[in-house]
């Protein structure tokens, strides 16, 4: 499951709070054997969940992907993001 919204004020202060990941275009699965949130501080990328859906991310997104397998990433313009995994 992915929940993808715009962050209210106080996530947005959570979020700031948490290590930066960034990485430059390319494509890689990624498995989610737990739950990662993250907010998109930057660049675009599309994420393709194991059951076939595929979801666009941006910057100013609030995105929370469960624990649900095998994720394919195709980041197309350099991201940045603040994340945190549970």
């Amino acid at each position: 499951m992915i929940e993808i919204t715009t962050p209210n004020s106080e996530q947005l202060s959570e979020a700031k709070s948490w290590p930066v990941w960034e990485k430059e275009p390319s494509s890689f699965d990624w498995d989610y054997e737990q739950k990662e949130v993250f907010y998109i501080l930057e660049g675009e990328a599309q994420v393709t969940m194991p059951n076939g859906q595929v979801h666009h991310l941006k910057g100013n997104d609030l995105v929370t992907i469960e624990k649900c397998g095998t994720v394919q990433w195709q980041i197309t313009k350099l991201i940045r993001k603040h994340y945190v995994f549970y």
